[in-house]
């Protein structure tokens, strides 16, 4: 006794395609991959302009960060002239200086070493990763 599904298939086992079906299949999958083809530029052209755009954004952005620091920097060259001459009202110049100096001396030595310590305590290595990729042939063995 022969299964349902025996006997379809045996149906069309005798009967060849014709030129005519070769040909409309050939056709459709020609257009279907023609549609594909232009789906795929369109949308990596949309990418490219999307990207573009941000990539703008992002410079103007930057430009004007640069345009801040410049004007935060100019902001403490006079700041600290002005505390030099304010000094220079109850001490000698020379001296008045020097503690201008030393103070941001202190500043940029406290920023150094918090810098230097953030910066050591950056770990490139991406353990996790590392460690679930170790993970993995144990998982394909069944363990």
């Amino acid at each position: 006794m022969t299964s349902v599904r025996e006997e379809v298939s045996r149906l069309g086992s005798d009967m060849a395609p014709s030129a005519e079906e070769k040909q409309a299949v050939s056709g459709v999958v020609r257009d279907i991959t023609r549609d594909v083809k232009t789906l795929v530029q369109q949308e990596v052209a949309l990418a490219k302009a999307e990207i573009t755009g941000e990539v703008s954004k992002v410079g103007k952005g930057a430009g004007m960060l640069v345009g801040a620091a410049f004007a935060g920097l100019m902001v403490i060259i006079f700041l600290s002239t002005a505390l030099w001459w304010g000094l220079s009202n109850i001490m000698d110049q020379s001296w008045a200086a020097v503690i201008v100096a030393a103070v941001w001396a202190v500043i940029g030595a406290v920023l150094f070493v918090v810098g230097r310590g953030t910066l050591k305590s950056i770990h490139l290595k991406p353990e996790r990763t590392l460690n679930s990729i170790k993970q993995l042939p144990d998982v394909f063995k069944g363990r």
